[in-house]
């Protein structure tokens, strides 16, 4: 459950990271309210799992997902330019993160 837990929590970081960067130094209400809510959200969840995973791997993994995220979301909506090289290495971090928790 701890993973489960964990792997939202990163996806809600990229969630917040999107908003944060929508919300023009938070001058926009919509975005900035998205950006509170999921914040607190992808903590919570971060400090839930790390009761029961280790703390590195945890917050590693919790990175790794919101990083990968936010990424691939600019990338598909056109805000940041896609490239093979960064495709690439995307997939080596998606790639560290399965290592990691098949290490654990």
């Amino acid at each position: 459950m701890a993973w489960i837990i964990l792997i939202v929590s990163g996806m809600l970081e990229a969630v917040w990271a999107t908003a944060l960067g929508k919300s023009e130094g938070f001058s926009k209400l919509g975005p900035s309210i998205l950006f509170v809510v999921a914040l607190i959200a992808s903590m919570v969840g971060l400090a839930w799992a790390m009761r029961t995973l280790p703390i590195g791997t945890s917050y590693a993994v919790w990175v790794g997902i919101g990083a990968t995220l936010t990424v691939a979301y600019a990338m598909i909506t056109g805000t940041e330019a896609v490239s093979l090289l960064k495709i690439l290495l995307l997939l080596g971090l998606v790639g560290c993160i399965v290592g990691l928790k098949l290490a654990h």
